[in-house]
């Protein structure tokens, strides 16, 4: 069997990029975030890309590198601040947005890696969210019609991974990394650490190794906080 490990990202990501694909990024704000497979496709200059992923970085961080690199065409996420040029770009109708309920656009992703086209859900029923889609009435509950989200391509960010793709996530990386990984047509993983074929307990798999096509140990992840709120110091005790 050929190996899955790849010695960069930019080698993992030969002959997968092109332009007008479509791809799946993982991450929740920038935690998670594929922080070396993104540079890659910033500099391999692919372009008129859909994005699929959260959000869109934060300024000068994550999928922003694309959006001010002028490689994204068109977002599909939930949430859309913390991102100035983001928001520039949009409303100069430079960026074309598909804006979802967080927890519908997971479930899309889902459905899209098991093979569902479609679904319902009362989320946004009623709201611009629900216009041109079909409605229909469950025991007498309205439920807006959802389709499916594939791509061509998954990147995600994972702490831990053996040599057949086995994935291991913590904490709030386990967020849209996993479903992202079942739907794209091909999954490029990068994680922290690669451990031995059989270190892995098959109990503590998050992303069966089936999902996985390539694999890349990352580095210098920086894992940064967009916003760093700390609980106010109390006032020292009077003499």
């Amino acid at each position: 069997m050929a190996s899955k490990i790849y010695a960069d990202p930019g080698s993992a990501l030969e002959g997968v990029l092109f332009d007008g694909m479509t791809i799946l990024s993982g991450g929740f704000g920038l935690s998670g975030n594929p922080e070396n497979l993104i540079p890659a496709i910033r500099d391999a200059g692919v372009r008129d890309l859909t994005v699929i992923s959260n959000n869109c970085g934060a300024d000068g961080f994550g999928l922003w590198m694309l959006l001010n690199n002028g490689q994204i065409r068109k977002m599909i996420s939930s949430y859309v601040g913390e991102n100035k040029l983001f928001e520039q770009l949009y409303l100069s109708g430079e960026l074309e947005l598909e804006l979802n309920p967080q927890g519908t656009l997971a479930e899309r992703i889902r459905a899209g890696g098991a093979g569902i086209p479609a679904f319902y859900t009362k989320t946004g029923v009623g709201t611009v969210v629900a216009e041109g889609k079909p409605v229909e009435t469950f025991d007498g509950q309205d439920y807006v019609r959802e389709t499916w989200l594939k791509g061509d391509l998954a990147i995600v960010k994972a702490w831990r991974a053996d040599p057949a793709g086995n994935l291991v996530f913590r904490k709030t990386a386990r967020n849209f990394n996993p479903v992202m990984a079942t739907a794209g047509r091909i999954t490029v993983a990068e994680v922290e650490e690669i451990v031995p074929l059989g270190a892995i307990d098959p109990d503590h798999v998050h992303t069966p190794g089936i999902y996985v096509d390539r694999i890349i140990q990352g580095a210098k992840y920086e894992k940064r906080i967009e916003k760093l709120t700390t609980r106010p110091r109390p006032e020292p005790a009077s003499a």
